[in-house]
């Protein structure tokens, strides 16, 4: 239960740093951990005509492989089922979509990696 509880807060830590870094590049975040049935998108932001789904992977250390690793293809596939109930929720049918994956790595120094068109 402390582990889930501090990856829990890891990642929290992770989506705040990602979420700033967005904006400071002129994002506009649309909404945050948007959850449904199918699955969970940490971010959506908009950017010119892209409506863009990000998933945020942060890492302490690189014992279990690279963050952007973890995102498999059942994590995608949910993403991108929980992408498609979201635009029609919204009614964002008329946007170009774009699927990110941002790697957050912890530590002394936070490193942010954005991978654009990720999947």
């Amino acid at each position: 239960m402390v582990i889930m509880k501090k990856n829990r807060t890891k990642g929290i830590k992770g989506e705040d740093i990602a979420t700033k870094y967005l904006i400071s590049r002129g994002y506009k975040i649309l909404d945050r951990n948007y959850r449904t049935k199918v699955g969970e998108i940490d971010i959506i932001a908009m950017m010119s005509d892209v409506l863009i789904f990000i998933e945020v992977k942060a890492r302490t250390n690189l014992d279990f492989g690279y963050p952007y690793e973890a995102v498999d293809w059942r994590k995608r596939d949910r993403i991108l089922k929980t992408s498609l109930l979201y635009i029609q929720y919204r009614d964002l049918r008329d946007y170009q979509i774009r699927y990110d994956i941002m790697e957050i790595y912890l530590g002394d120094r936070t490193k942010v990696n954005h991978i654009e068109n990720a999947f």
